[in-house]
């Protein structure tokens, strides 16, 4: 046995003394052997051709004589395509390796490879184009060239990708181009490609971006300005960062840039039923998401709407479970749509994914926080254990009994005791939260329940807030004040006004003399003046008269405080 392993590993030494042997022969230095050029058989210099598009399969042959190394190595071949007078073999527009895998002295290219190598390239469609072909042969580390000239005129027809994508510094993908975003391909109702694609996503603004046919280069690349797709055109830009609808019709070369203030949820199982707007927050990679309270009785639906659009509105593809497509486009597309229904009342975590080709939704059961288990006699909102709201109750519901002057920089507690010693009730979000801060009333509803952990403010107001035991849920809302200016009411200018905690609302505007004011949230708070010719004084909401005292134009410091029932206040106007 012992003489049969000896063998054995005898055998294999010899093998790789062999083996080696061989190699050091093949290893001849650089210096001690030489390469020839190939010799082009076909095509020749000059060689012209028209590329067939009804043909598209069509191939186009190369062949030249073998490059010879003096010590007998192998040679491999690449054949590639380049602009006319390119020096630089490292970037051509189109690269093959030659038959049987790099060995042979023939290759051929496919004419739809060509044409779309061309493309990419920006050369125009029907058009001649001068190129130069050219066989690469390898061996070793040396390499020899040949190279001819031809010409190749491009379908007639210009390429258009079946698919997009976007990146650039803008975007959220950056410049990697494996990330970037891709867009929806809308179809008709036949289920045939359209040409016109869209994609939900963030811009920054003045930061550039294009659009692509792949996540990867060699690529189209797409550009342009005011509303115009260009081939390698200039990078894209929008003026204010934000959310978008990116839209590009590939038929018609158009683009457009919709903003997205908001999505929101409307319907039957949100406060405020069809009249109310529930908000979403975008959380990035075209999705929003919300945690709501949402009530149904068995047969509660609702949709999601943007911009406060109705014309803007995504429902339920009918047969599916969550998947949704835009009221506007479902009968050009041959979908039928309905109204998303909801059966069970609940804490939710609703979320609208809008990226990719399909887009969809979800809701969740919220289990972050607990719902009430009892209902407290007494309700406080306290701040550094002092008492800074109060509560009345009424059918399971707390109402602050003012309105309620918060602070972002100020962390709050919710508690039955008002040495805060008893439940402590935690919020699904943040007060003050909204799409829309600037609006005339602005609202919103979230869940709570026990726990601790503080109670946050988004910005600095003055709130009311109602407290619901029944639904669990919190309501808050505050006014934004604006200063009526007019001389025609239909043509009146409308500045709002900044507010200051606590319960201070100021502006500096250019006001004309013998002009008419008035304070306003239009419509439920109306300023007017106890005395309105002078240019301080008090005021009365859903009272008092114009104010027309401003008897000389030019530019005034305009400040009001407001009492913490909205029923009274002061004014000054400071010419400066």
């Amino acid at each position: 046995m012992k003489k049969l392993l000896y063998s054995l590993v005898a055998a294999c030494l010899a093998l790789v003394c062999l083996n080696s042997c061989q190699e050091d022969e093949n290893m001849d230095s650089v210096g001690q052997w030489s390469l020839s050029d190939p010799a082009i058989i076909a095509p020749e210099e000059g060689y012209t051709k028209v590329l067939n598009e009804l043909d598209p399969n069509e191939r186009i042959y190369f062949e030249w004589e073998p490059a010879v190394s003096s010590a007998g190595f192998q040679v491999r071949y690449t054949v590639i395509l380049d602009t006319l007078g390119s020096s630089d073999y490292d970037t051509p527009l189109i690269s093959v390796s030659s038959d049987n895998s790099g060995k042979a002295t023939t290759a051929n290219i496919q004419v739809s490879a060509i044409d779309l190598a061309l493309s990419y390239a920006g050369y125009p469609a029907g058009e001649a184009t001068q190129l130069e072909w050219t066989v690469i042969a390898t061996c070793q580390d040396t390499k020899s060239y040949a190279t001819n000239a031809i010409s190749l005129t491009r379908f007639e027809t210009e390429y258009t990708p079946a698919t997009l994508y976007i990146a650039g510094d803008a975007t959220e993908a950056g410049t990697d181009m494996s990330q970037a975003i891709p867009m929806r391909h809308l179809t008709d109702g036949n289920g045939t490609n359209t040409y016109i694609f869209e994609a939900y996503t963030s811009l920054e603004a003045g930061m550039p971006f294009h659009l692509y046919s792949a996540q990867q280069l060699p690529s189209h690349v797409y550009g342009g300005s005011n509303g115009e797709v260009v081939k390698n055109g200039d990078a894209l830009t929008v003026q204010d960062s934000g959310e978008y609808k990116i839209t590009v019709d590939l038929n018609t070369n158009i683009y457009t840039l919709l903003k997205i203030n908001k999505w929101s949820m409307v319907g039957s199982v949100i406060s405020g039923g069809w009249g109310g707007d529930e908000p979403l927050m975008y959380i990035g990679d075209g999705t929003w998401q919300a945690s709501l309270t949402l009530t149904s009785d068995g047969s509660g639906a609702f949709v999601f709407r943007a911009n406060d659009d109705w014309g803007y509105l995504l429902k339920r593809i009918q047969g599916t479970q969550n998947s949704i497509y835009m009221e506007s486009q479902a009968s050009d597309a041959g979908i039928t749509i309905e109204d998303i229904p909801l059966s069970n009342s609940g804490n939710y975590i609703v979320t609208l994914d809008l990226y990719g080709s399909e887009y969809s939704y979800t809701i969740e059961q919220d289990t972050t926080i607990q719902p009430p288990s009892v209902t407290p006699n007494n309700l406080y909102l306290l701040s550094n254990g002092a008492v800074v709201g109060e509560f009345i109750f009424d059918n399971g519901t707390f109402t602050s009994t003012t309105y309620l002057a918060l602070q972002q920089s100020v962390t709050y507690e919710l508690n039955s005791e008002m040495d805060g010693s008893g439940t402590s009730y935690a919020f699904t979000n943040a007060i003050g939260v909204s799409s829309n801060p600037e609006g005339d009333s602005v609202t919103g509803t979230f869940a709570f329940g026990e726990g601790t952990g503080g109670i946050m403010v988004n910005q600095d107001q003055a709130y009311t807030l109602t407290v619901n035991f029944n639904t669990a849920t919190v309501g808050w809302k505050y006014y934004n004040i604006k200063l009526f200016h007019w001389q025609d009411w239909d043509s009146r200018d409308e500045f709002l006004m900044t507010y200051q905690h606590p319960f201070k609302f100021m502006t500096t505007e250019t006001l004309q003399a013998g002009y008419n004011m008035k304070f306003n949230s239009p419509w439920d708070v109306q300023f007017g003046a106890d005395d309105p010719t002078e240019l301080s004084g008090t005021m009365t909401n859903n009272g008092g008269a114009d104010f027309n005292n401003i008897t000389t134009t030019g530019t005034y410091e305009v400040n009001i405080n407001i009492d913490n029932l909205y029923q009274t206040g002061t004014y000054e106007f400071l010419i400066q």
